[in-house]
């Protein structure tokens, strides 16, 4: 495309090129980082969780673990990865170095106060290094220090006086970080609300246990003969984060902007983010698993997808899909369909029809000779198993049968129990 579209938004207040922030993590551990990343043409960072030097914090080595199923590509990142451990004034000089260089570009400062005081010493901090607004992560779900972190965001009252102490020592904007690992998110949200919270980030990284050991029986990472469970991040979460985001858009009692999180790593994963709520998109694990430059990937497929819609402003995307966004219940029962296969560009492997035997409703039969399967319209289910299964994209999808049409039942073998019983 000859054009950029327009991918500028505004968050509480401040107007950034692009919704692109690198999230709170290894991405965003020091400005040399940051401003490479900036240069790269992201729009903010979301600046690696500050701490007092009260507690200090050492990683644990290793500290990732790639989760790849059955060789696969890998799908997440298990992580124990703890909040900075490069000190207090080095972060506070590195934010103030970003404001200096680059001072169109939003730097949002996270910090995790081990005590109600150290929040209020964090955010006061923070504000005098120049950070735009700041993040309330009380969401971590593996932090080494007792009674912090995932710990604190499943406590509501916790959340809701934590970030009530960053209110009343700043007068920046203030966006609290969300865990996924709770029942409801927007309880936790709205807590944050009570206590003052501008925005919501949603979600940090999911608690999981990746993989054990199959010879010494431990957990990914494994350190030194320990595991745990801890925070998995990767496209593997991005339906929960979309779920949560979502969720947030649609709680009619919230009504705070939201910055998406979870899995993000192509202009397509974005622009689901946006479509569901989200203002602006974090990320970490796709830039560990292909670097800074997929930025530009994102904006340029954003931009041409913008331009091919006719959408002037990202604005103009973000909930557009939420009135799509339903309870099951609400579902058209009495709309019906069916599998519809593409028989010429079939290839012959006949994983639809196993598949379709042992997890669907063994609606195909097959023709050996020809090597293709014959649908029974009566018996298909339209699971769409049979899609997943096929190696050629499009060959088989989705048909809507008319009203008067009726599924057969299946077949129920033990009838014939049914009179022995009676007899």
């Amino acid at each position: 495309m000859s054009k950029q579209a327009d991918l500028s938004v505004e968050f509480l207040g401040f107007k950034m090129k692009n919704p692109f922030m690198l999230s709170s993590s290894p991405v965003s551990n020091s400005a040399e980082m940051v401003g490479r990343a900036f240069d790269a043409g992201w729009g903010g960072v979301a600046y690696k969780t500050v701490v007092s030097d009260r507690i200090p914090i050492i990683h644990p080595s290793p500290r990732m673990a790639a989760y790849r199923p059955a060789g696969k590509r890998q799908l997440g990142v298990q992580n124990v990865e703890q909040t900075s451990d490069r000190g207090l004034k080095a972060n506070l000089l590195d934010i103030m170095y970003l404001k200096k260089r680059w001072p169109d570009h939003l730097v949002m400062a996270s910090i995790m106060g081990f005590s109600n005081q150290e929040w209020a010493d964090l955010a006061k901090a923070c504000v005098d290094a120049g950070a735009d607004m700041l993040e309330v992560n009380v969401s971590c779900p593996h932090m080494t220090v007792e009674g912090s972190g995932a710990k604190v965001g499943q406590c509501q009252e916790l959340v809701q006086k934590f970030t009530e102490t960053v209110r009343n020592s700043c007068k920046i904007p203030i966006v609290a970080k969300m865990t996924p690992n709770i029942t409801d998110i927007t309880v936790p949200a709205m807590y944050a609300k009570k206590g003052g919270a501008d925005g919501i980030a949603a979600i940090n990284s999911v608690a999981g246990l990746s993989g054990i050991g199959a010879d010494d029986w431990v957990p990914s990472p494994n350190v030194f003969g320990k595991g745990a469970a801890c925070g998995f991040t990767g496209p593997a979460i991005k339906p929960i984060g979309l779920r949560c985001i979502s969720e947030l858009a649609k709680c009619h009692d919230l009504q705070l902007p939201l910055s998406g999180i979870g899995g993000i790593e192509t202009w397509v994963d974005a622009l689901e983010y946006l479509l569901v709520g989200a203002t602006t998109i974090q990320v970490t694990t796709g830039i560990i698993h292909y670097g800074q430059g997929i930025v530009e990937n994102m904006i340029e497929g954003l931009s041409d997808y913008m331009t091919i819609k006719g959408v002037k402003s990202l604005k103009e995307l973000i909930g557009k899909a939420l009135p799509n966004v339903h309870a099951t219940h609400d579902f058209d029962l009495a709309r019906q369909g069916i599998a519809r296969y593409d028989l010429d560009r079939c290839v012959g492997c006949g994983q639809c029809y196993v598949v379709c035997r042992d997890a669907g409703g063994w609606a195909l039969d097959w023709d050996a000779k020809k090597r293709r399967p014959a649908l029974d319209e009566k018996k298909c289910l339209s699971c769409m198993v049979c899609s997943f299964a096929c190696p050629v994209d499009g060959l088989i999808t989705f048909k809507e049968m008319p009203k008067s049409y009726r599924r057969a039942e299946t077949v129920t073998l033990g009838k014939e129990l049914e009179t022995q019983r009676r007899s």
